[in-house]
């Protein structure tokens, strides 16, 4: 059985984009466009896997994250952030709202497809 990733993502070229390679990896892709939906959609589907845009609409994605890490099912889940934001200490900020690991964008593929490798094995 493949893994199920939940997208939270709000840019729609970028939803696409993820959508398209993670299905080409096998994965099973749900998708959320804010941080409202992605914690709803997190609790009822209890995915795999997160990949989480921080700058989002209704709720931005640090606290989503803090959200789902509330949750108890949810509190192993693996949380990858994905972001524009490259600035000093964006990274730490990531992690220390609850994201396992950090990927900027532009996203790298390889670096994407590598993270995905490492966490679901």
């Amino acid at each position: 059985m493949s893994a199920r990733i939940l997208v939270v993502e709000d840019n729609p070229d970028n939803r696409i984009l993820i959508t398209d390679v993670l299905t080409s990896l096998d994965y099973e892709v749900m998708v959320a466009v804010d941080g409202e939906e992605g914690v709803s959609k997190a609790r009822s589907e209890e995915p795999d896997l997160i990949l989480m845009d921080l700058s989002l609409p209704q709720m931005d994605g640090w606290t989503a994250t803090q959200q789902i890490r509330a949750i108890p099912k949810l509190k192993n889940v693996k949380i990858i952030a994905l972001t524009a934001h490259a600035m000093v200490g964006d990274r730490e900020r990531a992690l220390e709202a609850g994201c396992d690991d950090y990927v900027s964008k532009p996203l790298d593929l390889k670096e994407l497809a590598s993270k995905l490798t490492q966490y679901l094995g």
